[in-house]
């Protein structure tokens, strides 16, 4: 038995959420900076939401909503420099997976304001990162309850994560609702994603007892979830409220896997299908997710067995689900691209030594070209 855990976040989840846990704001400080991009937060009611909280509070703010998909280094450092001109004390993330990345960025540079934005990959001996207070509108990141932060660098347009612990928010509020307006396909993307960290945990070298525990309870959530928009992808038809809460739940659950287990081969592979390609991240992860299972199958059989077990399926009928869900038709590579590709795994990642059985670059190749060489 293994009861090893560590999890420094304080989430408050449910509806309302945000409004009922205002004053939990005001210990962080009298101004901050919120971190947004330009619509989602605005449709579903969450930046009003803690608009109002924070007015409530008497905490001053400003935003900053350039944040897109995939958040880029650039943009967070120019909010650290908008969050150090108000004087913030803290920073509040607001939206799907990347705002929420982007959140935790900001709040390293904001605290550092000596730091060059590439040393954000590297440099230790700094201030520590400002408090990061995440609301999250999307059912997949689960970055609402890790330190993990994906950015996109603006010159080589690369994916690279940093995962500090200062970067676990102190304060997250979870309210499903916020993400009932989200459309068919990004519901899809997300549950995927959600499905992808899991998963990939779930099977990985590092997960013990603990992540187990949440493990399956996610996979059991999720996969509700993806069977439904599966069934009902003809007519695209939308989960009601109690599955929407069940799926982001669900991605919190997995959240706390991927937090404590990290990802496998799936997830920097498929950065090159979101760089090169502009694939959604949930799909790029798991347009490898058939590879993925093949080798538990091969080298983690037990653990697949009982993950297959919790959603009542087989595992040939869960790659049928997961490839149609993921849909990647059309997508091709030479063999001198996959090359240049995979040049970037000559120093073997951890994600590849977690994987079942290990992972290597011949192996990253071979899964490129199964999949899409020409």
């Amino acid at each position: 038995m293994d009861f090893n855990i560590h999890l420094p976040i304080n989430v408050k989840s449910g509806k309302n959420a945000v409004d009922l846990n205002s004053h939990l704001l005001k210990s962080f400080g009298n101004t901050c900076l919120i971190v947004t991009g330009g619509k989602s937060s605005r449709l579903c009611g969450a930046l009003s939401d803690m608009e109002n909280a924070l007015r409530k509070e008497g905490i001053s703010y400003d935003i900053y909503d350039k944040i897109g998909p995939n958040p880029r280094l650039d943009h967070c450092f120019e909010a650290s420099a908008r969050a150090r001109e108000i004087g913030a004390y803290f920073i509040v993330g607001i939206g799907g997976g990347s705002p929420l990345d982007a959140a935790k960025a900001v709040a390293v540079y904001a605290s550092n304001p000596d730091m060059a934005m590439d040393e954000i990959y590297t440099q230790t001996d700094r201030n520590k990162a400002l408090p990061i207070v995440l609301v999250g509108t999307t059912a997949g990141t689960g970055s609402e309850v890790g330190r993990v932060s994906v950015l996109t660098h603006p010159v080589t347009g690369r994916k690279k994560s940093i995962s500090p612990m200062d970067c676990y928010p102190a304060l997250t509020l979870a309210d499903p609702t916020y993400t009932a307006s989200m459309p068919y396909d990004i519901t899809v993307s997300t549950a995927l994603d959600a499905m992808a960290h899991v998963l990939e945990g779930y099977m990985g070298s590092k997960c013990t007892d603990i992540p187990t525990l949440f493990g399956e309870k996610a996979i059991e959530l999720i996969w509700k979830g993806l069977c439904f928009l599966y069934e009902n992808r003809e007519e695209r038809l939308l989960p009601d409220e109690d599955m929407r809460a069940e799926l982001y739940y669900g991605s919190l659950y997995a959240g706390i896997t991927l937090a404590y287990c990290g990802t496998a081969f799936p997830h920097p592979l498929g950065y090159v299908l979101t760089e090169n390609y502009g694939v959604p991240h949930g799909k790029a992860c798991t347009a490898f997710m058939g590879l993925f299972v093949d080798r538990a199958a091969e080298f983690t059989p037990e653990k697949l067995d009982r993950a297959l077990s919790i959603m009542n399926t087989d595992k040939n009928t869960f790659k049928a689900v997961i490839e149609t869900l993921t849909d990647l038709k059309g997508i091709t590579m030479t063999e001198n691209e996959i090359k240049a590709f995979c040049e970037r795994w000559s120093a073997v990642p951890a994600n590849f030594t977690f994987s079942p059985g290990g992972f290597t670059k011949e192996d990253a190749e071979n899964a490129f070209r199964t999949l899409f060489l020409k």
